[in-house]
Protein backbone atom coordinates (compact mmCIF):
# COMPACT_ATOMS: atom_id res chain seq x y z
CA UNK A 1 0.00 0.00 0.00
CA UNK A 2 1.44 3.36 -1.19
CA UNK A 3 1.48 6.53 2.23
CA UNK A 4 0.88 9.64 1.15
CA UNK A 5 3.88 11.82 2.95
CA UNK A 6 2.72 14.30 5.20
CA UNK A 7 4.15 18.10 4.18
CA UNK A 8 3.21 19.40 7.29
CA UNK A 9 4.98 17.16 9.56
CA UNK A 10 7.87 17.58 7.59
CA UNK A 11 7.83 21.62 7.58
CA UNK A 12 7.69 21.11 11.69
CA UNK A 13 10.69 19.58 11.74
CA UNK A 14 12.53 21.97 9.67
CA UNK A 15 11.05 24.58 11.60
CA UNK A 16 12.25 23.06 15.14
CA UNK A 17 15.65 22.52 13.64
CA UNK A 18 15.83 26.04 12.71
CA UNK A 19 14.36 27.48 16.02
CA UNK A 20 17.64 25.42 17.65
CA UNK A 21 19.62 28.73 16.32
CA UNK A 22 17.48 31.41 15.36
CA UNK A 23 16.14 33.52 18.87
CA UNK A 24 14.63 36.74 18.82
CA UNK A 25 15.75 39.62 21.44
CA UNK A 26 14.24 42.73 22.22
CA UNK A 27 16.36 44.57 20.05
CA UNK A 28 15.99 42.12 17.47
CA UNK A 29 13.20 39.94 16.94
CA UNK A 30 12.48 37.03 15.38
CA UNK A 31 10.37 38.09 12.44
CA UNK A 32 7.71 34.93 12.30
CA UNK A 33 5.96 33.33 9.37
CA UNK A 34 2.88 31.02 8.72
CA UNK A 35 1.54 30.93 5.68
CA UNK A 36 -2.19 29.00 5.43
CA UNK A 37 -3.83 28.07 2.31
CA UNK A 38 -5.22 31.43 1.92
CA UNK A 39 -3.63 33.63 4.27
CA UNK A 40 -0.17 35.04 5.54
CA UNK A 41 0.71 36.02 8.58
CA UNK A 42 4.28 37.73 9.92
CA UNK A 43 4.96 38.71 13.47
CA UNK A 44 7.34 39.86 15.57
CA UNK A 45 8.66 38.17 18.65
CA UNK A 46 10.95 38.04 21.83
CA UNK A 47 11.70 35.17 22.37
CA UNK A 48 13.21 36.21 25.70
CA UNK A 49 10.32 37.69 27.44
CA UNK A 50 8.06 35.66 24.96
CA UNK A 51 6.13 37.98 23.99
CA UNK A 52 4.85 39.53 20.22
CA UNK A 53 5.76 42.66 19.75
CA UNK A 54 3.60 43.31 16.84
CA UNK A 55 1.74 41.65 13.78
CA UNK A 56 0.29 41.56 10.81
CA UNK A 57 -2.27 39.28 8.73
CA UNK A 58 -3.72 39.48 5.23
CA UNK A 59 -7.17 39.53 7.80
CA UNK A 60 -6.42 42.88 9.32
CA UNK A 61 -8.75 45.43 9.19
CA UNK A 62 -6.20 47.69 7.35
CA UNK A 63 -4.49 45.41 5.58
CA UNK A 64 -7.94 43.40 4.11
CA UNK A 65 -8.84 45.95 1.49
CA UNK A 66 -5.54 46.78 0.24
CA UNK A 67 -5.36 42.73 -0.66
CA UNK A 68 -8.43 41.97 -2.10
CA UNK A 69 -7.57 42.26 -5.76
CA UNK A 70 -4.12 41.03 -5.29
CA UNK A 71 -2.71 37.64 -5.97
CA UNK A 72 -1.54 35.47 -2.90
CA UNK A 73 2.54 36.67 -3.45
CA UNK A 74 1.33 40.12 -3.80
CA UNK A 75 -0.81 40.00 -0.63
CA UNK A 76 2.32 38.74 0.99
CA UNK A 77 4.58 41.69 0.07
CA UNK A 78 1.87 44.18 1.66
CA UNK A 79 2.16 42.17 4.69
CA UNK A 80 5.51 42.09 4.81
CA UNK A 81 5.09 46.24 4.61
CA UNK A 82 2.60 46.35 6.88
CA UNK A 83 4.74 44.68 9.83
CA UNK A 84 8.04 46.68 8.55
CA UNK A 85 5.77 49.82 9.21
CA UNK A 86 4.71 48.67 12.80
CA UNK A 87 8.02 47.67 14.16
CA UNK A 88 9.66 50.95 12.56
CA UNK A 89 7.46 52.81 15.54
CA UNK A 90 8.19 50.53 17.96
CA UNK A 91 11.81 51.22 16.93
CA UNK A 92 12.67 48.18 15.89
CA UNK A 93 15.27 48.35 12.45
CA UNK A 94 16.64 44.55 12.52
CA UNK A 95 15.35 41.55 12.82
CA UNK A 96 16.22 37.52 12.62
CA UNK A 97 13.93 36.10 9.92
CA UNK A 98 12.02 32.69 10.98
CA UNK A 99 10.58 31.66 7.89
CA UNK A 100 9.04 28.68 9.37
CA UNK A 101 10.03 25.60 8.11
CA UNK A 102 9.12 26.83 4.57
CA UNK A 103 10.99 26.79 1.48
CA UNK A 104 12.16 30.37 1.01
CA UNK A 105 9.80 31.22 -2.69
CA UNK A 106 6.88 32.02 -3.24
CA UNK A 107 4.92 34.00 -0.61
CA UNK A 108 7.77 33.66 1.89
CA UNK A 109 10.08 35.10 -0.42
CA UNK A 110 7.72 38.35 -0.94
CA UNK A 111 7.16 38.92 2.47
CA UNK A 112 10.42 39.04 3.14
CA UNK A 113 11.00 41.89 0.53
CA UNK A 114 8.29 43.78 1.75
CA UNK A 115 9.36 44.06 5.05
CA UNK A 116 12.91 44.97 3.06
CA UNK A 117 11.37 47.58 0.93
CA UNK A 118 9.64 48.98 4.16
CA UNK A 119 12.94 49.38 6.18
CA UNK A 120 13.80 46.20 8.20
CA UNK A 121 17.00 44.89 7.76
CA UNK A 122 17.99 41.06 8.40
Amino acid sequence: MISKKDKNQDRVIRHARVRKKVNGTEQRPRLSVYRSTNHIYAQLIDDVKGTTLCAASTLEKEVAPKVADLSKSEAAKVVGKAVAEKALKLGIKEVVFDRGGYLYTGRVQALAEGAREAGLEF
